[in-house]
């Protein structure tokens, strides 16, 4: 039989272990959902922004891309190396020599979209990227990822995109291109933005930078 100061004392003591548990969980639940962290960027550091024609700006004159918009907000070189209709495949045989080249200290990777318009199989392109990623790693690169939307009614990315970025802990956009897409305002046709759509793309890279405190 309990003695009556065991329980007079037994609401207190259980509501003090209600709220460390509490408080144990919230903890552990913004550590799990804390953004990856990059490396800061000097001023004088270069970024290479790599893909196929969404890097490139198709559907917009050459000031006007993403990667040219990029650099304005954040006043450090953007080098374009966005090459239209590239596949993944072409764009690991390519990506060494740039890396190499211009030795930036982050690389942005927007790619596989021509492998899904192809359907040249998702495995083979989540594969790519993920050599591209070991690349720039091997070679102390950061990278972010943006995640490219499939060409159909969902305009959602391939669920690799965001797998990959798990992996290896590397911030992930996989939003703002399916909502420029699905604004026929912000596209020039049906897989390219126009200018205000690479401007959206170029502000929502930017935060996603400043998130990731890079800036």
């Amino acid at each position: 039989m309990l003695r009556k100061d065991c329980l007079s004392t037994w609401p207190s003591r259980w509501s003090a272990l209600v709220l460390l548990t509490s408080v144990l969980v919230l903890l552990a639940a913004g550590c799990r959902e804390r953004p990856p962290q990059l490396r800061s960027l000097p001023e004088n550091a270069t970024i290479l922004a790599f893909g196929d024609s969404l890097t490139h700006g198709t559907g917009a004159d050459a000031n006007k891309s993403y990667p040219f918009r990029l650099e304005q907000l954040i006043q450090r070189p953007v080098i374009n190396a966005g090459v239209p209709g590239e596949v993944t495949a072409e764009g690991l045989v390519r990506l060494p020599q740039l890396l190499d080249r211009y030795r930036p200290a982050l690389l942005i990777l927007c790619h596989g979209g021509n492998d899904l318009l192809r359907r040249t199989g998702e495995e083979q392109a989540a594969k790519n990227l993920r050599a591209m990623i070991r690349l720039a790693r091997e070679r102390g690169v950061d990278v972010v990822l943006i995640g490219v939307p499939k060409p159909d009614m969902s305009l959602a990315p391939p669920v690799f995109y965001a797998s990959i970025a798990g992996e290896f802990t590397i911030p992930y956009d996989g939003d703002t291109l399916a909502g420029i897409l699905s604004d026929r305002s912000r596209k020039s046709d049906y897989i390219h933005p126009n200018a205000l759509g690479y401007q959206q793309l170029a502000e929502a890279v930017h935060a996603l930078l400043q998130t990731a405190r890079a800036l």
